[in-house]
């Protein structure tokens, strides 16, 4: 069959699906794709940060940006490179974060006085305000979500799981 004959005949397939009713999109069949553990895994995802997204939209923050300012939180002291690291963001991306999250005045990079081509990373108060608002929205709107779909049991199922294919794989 030549292309154009191709192209004829899903110009075809089109016309019919639209004149049935159907729309296109939902013809697709994913077939073992829907049986793909990462396949499925990055759907959930996308889906997990767009809710995430909106709940936190007013405060303008990413996944990553939330991770980050919770880490500085929770490890005063920590150098950037320990930060980017542990949350698995590589160096260049990092440093353009914390460009963005120094120039919001969130945090800021102090230079260690252990070893001075090392910078700790600090909140700001600003930053501290921002991080207790996210907190707030996140486990109100984003987490509440996430336990009214998946309930207690199922999430703290999926939580071990979850960390046991980060921590193994």
């Amino acid at each position: 069959m030549t292309v154009s004959k191709t192209v004829e005949k899903s110009a075809e397939v089109t016309k019919s699906r639209k004149d049935a009713g159907d729309n296109p999109a939902e013809a697709l069949h994913l077939g073992e794709l829907s049986e793909q553990l990462g396949y499925v895994l990055k759907r959930a995802q996308l889906k997990v940060f767009e809710n995430f997204l909106r709940c936190v939209a007013s405060l303008q923050l990413t996944p990553a940006q939330f991770s980050v300012l919770l880490l500085v939180e929770q490890n005063p002291g920590r150098n950037q490179t320990e930060i980017a690291s542990t949350l698995g963001i590589l160096r260049p991306n990092f440093v353009a974060m914390l460009d963005n999250l120094e120039s919001r005045d969130l945090c800021a990079r102090i230079r260690s006085t252990n070893d001075r081509r090392s910078h700790i990373l600090v909140l700001t108060d600003k930053g501290k305000a921002v991080l207790t608002r996210a907190k707030k929205l996140v486990a109100t709107k984003h987490e509440a979500r996430l336990n009214e779909v998946l309930g207690a049991a199922n999430r703290e199922a999926l939580i071990a799981m979850l960390s046991k294919i980060a921590n193994e794989f």
